[in-house]
């Protein structure tokens, strides 16, 4: 089985206190509509890091800092098997556009399992909930209720 190894941004809103993460869905292909990390093969000569930088400049319009490695994720599809390091980032300088998903949104703790995830992606989410901050809980801590 063939591997294809891509890298994938979990774009934070503040990287010390990560309240949404930015979801995006896909506009072509074989797993059209379904929701994703943004990202996308790493190419020779390239680091993780680096692939990141680009497939983002090139998917939504933005330049990203790239973080700390979050989780590797090891996934087979039917046709493939998916090595996806996944890091989380922060939009350094520009806006995030759609320009080759269909769409997009910002999603706090509770809305994680509110999207049709892609199975990779959705192996990825008990990590991420371990780094985000549920502002539910975070209010009645501070309230005492």
């Amino acid at each position: 089985m063939k591997t294809v190894n891509v890298v994938a941004a979990i774009i934070c809103d503040d990287y010390k206190k990560k309240t949404k993460i930015f979801a995006t869905q896909r506009g072509y292909g074989e797993f059209k509509d379904g929701w994703e990390f943004p990202g996308g093969k790493i190419e020779e000569g390239e680091t993780p890091q680096q692939a990141l930088v680009r497939e983002i400049r090139e998917e939504l319009g933005a330049e990203i800092e790239v973080h700390d490695l979050i989780d590797v994720i090891d996934y087979d599809y039917e046709k493939f098997h998916l090595h996806m390091n996944c890091y989380w980032a922060t939009v350094e300088e520009g806006k995030l556009q759609l320009l080759e998903h269909e769409a997009a949104k910002w999603l706090e703790y509770s809305d994680l399992n509110s999207v049709d995830w892609l199975p990779a992606d959705l192996a990825l989410l008990p990590k991420l909930a371990e780094g985000m901050v549920d502002n539910n809980v975070e209010y009645y801590n501070e309230t005492g209720v």
